[in-house]
This record gives C-alpha cells, sequence and structure tokens, in this order.
C-alpha cells in the first residue's frame, strides 16, 4: 500500500540565489514570504518576511553586496 501526502499547493520552498549560488529559501507565511538562510552571508537577514519573492531576492543580494541599497 503507497501513501501519498498532500501538501497545500504554495507551500514549497522557493530557492533564492544570487550569482548562481543558493543563499536560502522562503517559504510562505501569512504575512508574506519568510526568508530561511543556507549560508552565513545571508545570516543577516534569515527569518526576515518580505512582500514578494522579488523583495526577497533583491534583499540576499544586498546582504552579499551584490546590488547598493537605494
Amino acid at each position: 500500500m503507497q501513501h501519498t501526502v498532500h501538501k497545500p499547493a504554495g507551500t514549497r520552498p522557493i530557492a533564492i540565489e544570487v550569482d548562481g549560488e543558493p543563499q536560502g529559501v522562503v517559504v510562505p507565511a501569512p504575512e508574506g514570504f519568510r526568508f530561511l538562510a543556507v549560508r552565513f552571508n545571508a545570516f543577516g537577514i534569515d527569518g526576515q518576511t518580505f512582500a514578494t519573492v522579488e523583495a526577497a531576492q533583491l534583499a540576499a543580494s544586498r546582504a552579499l553586496g551584490q546590488v547598493a541599497a537605494q
């Protein structure tokens, strides 16, 4: 007998990469998307919640010094 686990749609982590290197993932949260760091350089934004995946991507780039803050 095979058991199937059904997860609600949209609950999978989304990888956040900077220069092709994974820095963390975002997971859907009631407030937006919560960032979970997987690399030391991204720990500055670990646990923060962002309104969009794109905002999390930008924050990760800034955390690594890839994009100047505006």
